[in-house]
């Protein structure tokens, strides 16, 4: 790669690494996890920057790649996944005690739900893209972006409906 390139590529990594690693840990529940799955999807972008930065928008490649590489650690073992009753290395500041509690149930309630229908409800109401922006983030169809978002909101209303949400085992 170029120094021009390069120096771009980083510039693109610092300003994107917190949302990255935010969706990440959306996605897989785990702070660690989540810095590995944005590491390795900005390890496949580098390989092809010069592609991905001409794209219409880089940002959309880059979220289509963390997906995959989610989902990625699925398809070659299944990872134990050791979850806690709060979200580690999270301090609360005065403002946000009250709604600690709210997040955390929400939290496990959203680790509840299937991994598509996790994906579609983080990358359309966590990350606010359209339901065309997630149908091409997920490689799917808008209608079925529709309907997983639909039977993925039943179900995390049904689950915080009925009082605390246990995280899973």
């Amino acid at each position: 790669m170029k120094p021009d390139d390069e120096e771009e590529f980083q510039a693109f990594v610092r300003s994107r690494w917190p949302g990255l690693v935010r969706t990440a840990y959306l996605l897989t529940g785990d702070a660690h996890l989540a810095e590995d799955v944005a590491q390795n999807a900005l390890t496949k972008v580098y390989r092809s920057w010069r592609r991905v930065r001409s794209s219409d928008h880089p940002d959309a490649y880059v979220r289509r790649v963390l997906v995959s590489c989610h989902h990625d650690r699925f398809r070659k073992r299944r990872v134990a996944e050791q979850l806690t009753d709060r979200p580690p290395d999270l301090r609360p500041g005065p403002d946000d005690m009250a709604r600690t509690d709210e997040r955390m149930r929400l939290h496990a309630a959203l680790l509840k739900l299937p991994r598509r229908q996790r994906a579609v409800v983080v990358l359309r109401y966590w990350e606010d893209l359209s339901a065309t922006e997630v149908a091409a983030a997920l490689g799917c169809s808008t209608g079925t972006v529709k309907s997983q978002s639909a039977k993925a909101l039943v179900k995390l209303r049904r689950l915080l409906a009925h009082g605390p949400v246990a995280a899973l085992p």
